[in-house]
């Protein structure tokens, strides 16, 4: 499962003049064919980001990682939207395609003062649906 399969449910919720950022591990590795968007309209609502080069990024490369630093993810994945909210300011939402990411939500949230989904954010819907 991956928190991918909101993208097309979020884009179209939102605004047709709001963008949505995809905010990854490694951008560098991330292919539209992971966005799963037909339409070219939609896919050019997409601003994808990633944390490459960063220090979390080193430490998951690491063997073993050493523990996760949240202080270092925060402050990467801040920098990395804050980034892209600078090139691209109609961003109405983000979306977290890493399943790293979910622990430093609530200060994007609170950075951004934009909604921040997740994998988590999918499991809770999943769950929901059967209880």
């Amino acid at each position: 499962m991956s928190s991918m399969l909101l993208l097309p449910t979020l884009i179209r919720q939102l605004p047709a003049s709001a963008k949505i950022a995809v905010l990854t591990y490694d951008s560098t590795t991330f292919g539209d064919d992971m966005l799963e968007l037909s339409d070219p309209t939609e896919r050019s609502r997409v601003v994808v980001g990633g944390i490459e080069g960063s220090k979390y990024w080193h430490d998951e490369l690491k063997i073993p990682a050493p523990p996760t630093d949240v202080a270092a993810m925060e402050a990467d994945v801040g920098a990395c939207i804050t980034g892209l909210r600078a090139k691209h300011p109609e961003i109405a939402a983000i979306l977290f395609e890493c399943a790293g990411f979910p622990v430093v939500a609530p200060q994007i949230r609170r950075l951004t003062k934009l909604p921040v989904y997740d994998i988590t954010s999918l499991c809770r819907m999943m769950i929901a649906a059967i209880t």
